[in-house]
C-alpha cells in the first residue's frame, strides 16, 4: 500500500504552553477548522475532545497528552489534493506537576506552537517549556492567544517572550483593535487585512488595513523585513540597496531561519472567539518542519557501541521509539510510538533493543485524541500507537531484528513528594497492587515503594496535583478504594567532605566463615550529577570477580541513608584498598564490608539533609502585597522581584516545600479568595541546621 502523502507533506507538531494560556482550546479550534470534529469543544462546558478524561473536564486542565492526526490547506491555496498536509498533533499539558508528558512529548516532535496568554505574557510554566524545548532542539511558533481580554496587550506579550525567551520572537502580524475592540489582525507579509465571520470565525474576509493603523503597518512592515533580510547575505545586499524582496522570497528565508532556531514567528488572535486559528495552521505549514527537514536520528548500535544513524526514509531499516504508554479500558495497554525510518506492515514482529525481548505488533492505530483508525502500515513520520506489547515501556527503541538500533532514552526528573497509602479494605489490597504497577508503567515520574521499617506503601510524585489525579484514577478506573496520608516531602542527603574508612566484615563459626575487608574513600559531587562508584584497586588487592558486590554494597548503603534514612545523592566512593581471604572471601562478605565502610566514612564527611526549593509565582492585587510578602518570609520564602502586570502585583520567589503544604487556602484567606499562584520544582538545597535536626529526630522516632 503506498504512502498518502509524501513525508515532505507531514508536520508532527506539539501544542505547548503555561496552564490556563488556552492550549486545548486552540487544539479544538485546530480539529474545528481541520474537519476532524464537527462541533466545537469548549473547556468551560466540560465538552472538550483531547481532554477526555474525566478529571481533565472536571478540573478543566490537561493531565495527558493526547495524540490526533488532521489534515489543513494554507488558506491562501486553492483547494486541491495536493495542496493538504497531514498534521500529527500532541496536546500536552500545561500544568507543571505533569512535565513528563511534556517532555516526552516534545522528544518526539519535530515542531512546536507555544500559546501565551494575552494578557499575562510570558509565565513560569511557559519558560520552562520553551527551555525542555531548547534542550531537544525543536523548532518552534508562538502564538499570543486571548487578545480580546480585559488587560490584553499584544506588544507587551510580544515585549515579554522577547526579554524573557528569545530576543529574535517576530511578529508576522498586528492586531485591529485590542481588549473586546478586538476585530481581527493586519499580516505584515502581504500588508491586508483580515476579519473573521461566520458563527465559528471560518470565513476569512479581506478588508481595507484602518486609516489609523497604516503608519504603525509600515513600522512594524519595516522591521520584520530588516530581520529576515539578516538572515541572508543575497537578501541583505539587495535590502541595503533599497530593492524589492517579493514574500515568497521572504517566508523562504523566515523558515529556514526558523527551522535554524534563530527566528521565532509570532501569530496572535483568540482560540476562543475563534479568530486567528486558521492562520496558526499555515504558520505550521509555512515554517515548521517536516520530518525530511530533520537531521538523520542518532542511536547506539548495541552490538558494537557505535554511533549509527537513520534518515527519515521508507528505504532505510525500521526504526521507532516508544513514547508513551496508556491504560485504555477497552483494549488494555496502548503503546504510542514514533517511526523515525522505515515502514512497518501489521502482523511483524519487532526487537525491544532496550529490554532485548521481541515483540509482535498485531493491530496498529492512527490515534483521534481517544477514538482510533486501525491501519496495516506505517511509514517514516508517523506518529501511531499499538496494543498488546508485553515488554515496552517509554523510551524504550523498537526496530527490525535484523538492524538494531538504541535510539536515546527520555530522562525525567525525580518525584519531590510522596504520600502513604493504603487499600480500606483487604479486596482492595490486591486490586490496588494492579492499579498502582499500571499507573507507573504509564508515568514516569510517578514511583511505588515500599518502607522497609514500617512496611508501608509509598508512592512519589511530582506534587500534591499529581499525586492526587493518581488516587482518583485508581478509584474510577481501578474501582480501589484507599486511604492516603499526608504528603511528605522527598529529602535527600548528601556530604560536604572527603573522607576515608575502613570496612571489615568477619565471620568465623564451624565451616566455612566469612571475610571481607575494603577501604573506601567518598567525595561530595557537584549537585544533581548523582551517584559514582570508582574502583581503584591496584595488584589484585582484591580480585575482581568480588569488586561488583562492592558496589552493590555500597549502593544499598546509599540508598539507606547516613542521617535520617534519606537517599544519598551527589558522592563519589572509591575503592582504593582491601584484602580477601584464599576460601573464606564471599561477595556476600564484600557487599555487607562496602555497606559498613560507606556508612562509616560518610558519618565522617560532614553529612547533611537536602530539601527539595520550590520556584513559586504569586499574583495578587495590590492591596494584599504586604501580607503576602510577610506571610512567604515566615515560610523561609527567598522574594526574587515583583512586578507589576495590569492592575496586579507579580512576586517572583524560592521556597521550600516543606514549607507549601496548604499553600492555596492560606493564599485564599489573605487575598480574599482573589490571588493564584504557580510553584514547580527549581533544586534541591541544604536543609538549615535547626530544621534538619527537627526532621531527623522526626524520623528516628
Amino acid at each position: 500500500m503506498p504512502r498518502t502523502y509524501p513525508i515532505e507533506r507531514y508536520r508532527n507538531i506539539g501544542i505547548i504552553a503555561h496552564i490556563d494560556a488556552g492550549k486545548t482550546t486552540t487544539t479544538e479550534r485546530v480539529l474545528f477548522y481541520t474537519g476532524v470534529s464537527h462541533k466545537i469543544g469548549e473547556v468551560h462546558e466540560g465538552t472538550t475532545i483531547m481532554d477526555w478524561m474525566a478529571q481533565e473536564r472536571e478540573r478543566g486542565i490537561t493531565i495527558t497528552a493526547a495524540a490526533t492526526t488532521c489534515f489543513w490547506m494554507r488558506t491562501r491555496d486553492e483547494r486541491s489534493k495536493e495542496n493538504e498536509y497531514r498534521i500529527n498533533i500532541i496536546d500536552t499539558p500545561g500544568h507543571i506537576d505533569f512535565t513528563a508528558e511534556v517532555q516526552r512529548s516534545l522528544r518526539v516532535l519535530d515542531g512546536a506552537v507555544v500559546v501565551f496568554d494575552g494578557v499575562a505574557g510570558v509565565e513560569p510554566q511557559s519558560e520552562t517549556v520553551w527551555r525542555q524545548a531548547d534542550k531537544f532542539g525543536v523548532p518552534r511558533i508562538c502564538f499570543v492567544n486571548k487578545i480580546d481580554r480585559m488587560g490584553a496587550s499584544f506588544e507587551k506579550a510580544l515585549h515579554s517572550i522577547q526579554q524573557k525567551l528569545n530576543p529574535n520572537a517576530l511578529a508576522l502580524q498586528i492586531p485591529i483593535g485590542e481588549e473586546e475592540r478586538f476585530e481581527g489582525v493586519i499580516d505584515l507579509f502581504s500588508l491586508k487585512a483580515y476579519g473573521f465571520e461566520g458563527d465559528f470565525g471560518q470565513n476569512i474576509v479581506e478588508k481595507e488595513i484602518p486609516a489609523e493603523l497604516l503608519e504603525t503597518t509600515k513600522q512594524w512592515r519595516g522591521r520584520l523585513v530588516e530581520k529576515i533580510a539578516a538572515e541572508d547575505e543575497h537578501l541583505l545586499n539587495r535590502y541595503v540597496e533599497g530593492q524589492e524582496i517579493s514574500v515568497d522570497e521572504l517566508r523562504q528565508v523566515l523558515r529556514k531561519a526558523t527551522l535554524k532556531g534563530s527566528l521565532v514567528p509570532v501569530f496572535l488572535g483568540s482560540s476562543l472567539k475563534n479568530k486567528g486559528v486558521q492562520f496558526v495552521l499555515d504558520g505550521v505549514i509555512d515554517y515548521l518542519p517536516s520530518p525530511a527537514d530533520l537531521p538523520p536520528v542518532k542511536g547506539i548500535d548495541p552490538k558494537t557501541g557505535q554511533e549509527i544513524t537513520r534518515s527519515p526514509s521508507d528505504a532505510e531499516p525500521f526504526a521507532a521509539l516508544a513514547f508513551k504508554i496508556a491504560a485504555d479500558p477497552y483494549v488494555g495497554t496502548l503503546t504510542f510510538f514514533r517511526v523515525y525510518s522505515g515502514t512497518l506492515q501489521k502482523g511483524s514482529y519487532l526487537l525491544n533493543t532496550t529490554s532485548g525481548e521481541t515483540e509482535r505488533i498485531s493491530r496498529m492505530f492512527r490515534m483521534h485524541a481517544n477514538d482510533r483508525e486501525e491501519v496495516d502500515e506505517l511509514f517514516a513520520g508517523d506518529i501511531a500507537a499499538t496494543i498488546g506489547l508485553k515488554a515496552t515501556s517509554t523510551g524504550h527503541t523498537l526496530c527490525l531484528p535484523e538492524s538494531p538500533i538504541v535510539l536515546e532514552k527520555i530522562s525525567f526528573p525525580e518525584p519531590v513528594i510522596s504520600i502513604r497509602i493504603e487499600p480500606k479494605t483487604k479486596a482492595d489490597q490486591e486490586k490496588m497492587g494492579l492499579a498502582l504497577k499500571r499507573l507507573s508503567e504509564e508515568d514516569p515520574t510517578f514511583r511505588v515503594k515500599s518502607d522497609l521499617e514500617t512496611g508501608d506503601t509509598l508512592i512519589a510524585g511530582m506534587g500534591e496535583l499529581h499525586l492526587e489525579i493518581i488516587v482518583d484514577r485508581m478509584k474510577r478506573e481501578f474501582s480501589v478504594e484507599a486511604n492516603v496520608g499526608r504528603p511528605q516531602v522527598a529529602y535527600k542527603e548528601t556530604i560536604k567532605h572527603e573522607a576515608e574508612a575502613e570496612g571489615k566484615y568477619v565471620r568465623q563459626s564451624g565451616g566455612r566463615g566469612q571475610y571481607g575487608h575494603v577501604f573506601l574513600r567518598v567525595k561530595p559531587k557537584e549537585r544533581g550529577t548523582g551517584f559514582e562508584f570508582v574502583d581503584k584497586i591496584k595488584g589484585g588487592a582484591i580480585p575482581q570477580e568480588f569488586i561488583p558486590a562492592v558496589e552493590k554494597g555500597v549502593k544499598e548503603a546509599t540508598d539507606k541513608g547516613i542521617l535520617a534514612g534519606y537517599p544519598v545523592v551527589d558522592l563519589e566512593a572509591m575503592l582504593f584498598d582491601g584484602s580477601f581471604h584464599e576460601v573464606d572471601s564471599s561477595e556476600f562478605a564484600f557487599k555487607i564490608a562496602a555497606s559498613m565502610a560507606l556508612q562509616a566514612a560518610a558519618k565522617r564527611a560532614d553529612p547533611v539533609l537536602l530539601e527539595p526549593v520550590m520556584r513559586l509565582e504569586v499574583i495578587v492585587p495590590s492591596d494584599f502585597l504586604g501580607d503576602v510578602i510577610g506571610d512567604l518570609s515566615s515560610k523561609r520564602g527567598r522574594i526574587e522581584q515583583t512586578e507589576d502586570r495590569a492592575n496586579l502585583k507579580v512576586i517572583d520567589c524560592k521556597v521550600p516545600l516543606a514549607e507549601m503544604f496548604g499553600y492555596s487556602t492560606t493564599l485564599r484567606s489573605l487575598t480574599e479568595g482573589r490571588g493564584t499562584f504557580t510553584m514547580e520544582f527549581d533544586r534541591y538545597e541544604e536543609t538549615p541546621a535547626n530544621i534538619a535536626q527537627e526532621i531527623i529526630e522526626g524520623k528516628r522516632r
